[in-house]
């Protein structure tokens, strides 16, 4: 298991939830939800990521039960290239994630109205401990890792021209 704090992100239409983990990648917790309207979500997510000196970003991918695109796929994967100019960042599955953290409020004893403001923050925390898990369980880092400006444009992770030897 990769050593390191990381932030989890569910990237919504009207909010975006960020969670966090411990160094050690045992434990996913809240942190905010960024309201879209009102904010440069990108910016405050790599405000977020340097305060907490994050190793990288798992980003969930909205795909839909038959494994497809759904409306919200082609956002979340254009946040998560914006963020890559900043930051490692990971693709992965965030199926039911909303889901599972509804059912989770729910059991907790909190009604729809009550979860409105802390539901993108919960669903951030299940796509990022489900990554981590997977990662502890696997023993390899989750999802797709998505190449930085600097990687794309032929530079090294030091942010020279890559050179190629003959």
């Amino acid at each position: 298991m990769r050593r390191g704090v990381r932030i989890g992100v569910d990237v919504g239409r009207a909010r975006v939830g960020v969670a966090r983990c411990d160094r050690d990648g045992l434990l996913a917790t809240p942190v905010e939800t960024i309201q879209r309207a009102s904010t440069d979500v990108v910016a405050r997510l790599r405000e977020i990521a340097e305060e907490l000196n994050a190793i990288e970003a798992v980003v969930g991918l909205p795909i839909s039960l038959s494994g497809g695109d759904t409306p919200s796929t082609q956002d979340a994967r254009d946040m998560a290239a914006l963020l890559a100019a900043a930051l490692p960042v990971r693709l992965v599955d965030e199926r039911l994630s909303t889901v599972t953290a509804s059912a989770g409020m729910r059991a907790a004893g909190r009604s729809s109205r009550q979860q409105r403001s802390s539901i993108d923050q919960a669903a951030a925390v299940v796509i990022l401990q489900h990554a981590l898990d997977s990662e502890r369980t696997a023993g390899r880092a989750p999802g797709e890792l998505l190449p930085s400006r600097d990687d794309a444009q032929g530079h090294d992770d030091r942010g020279e021209a890559a050179t190629q030897e003959d």
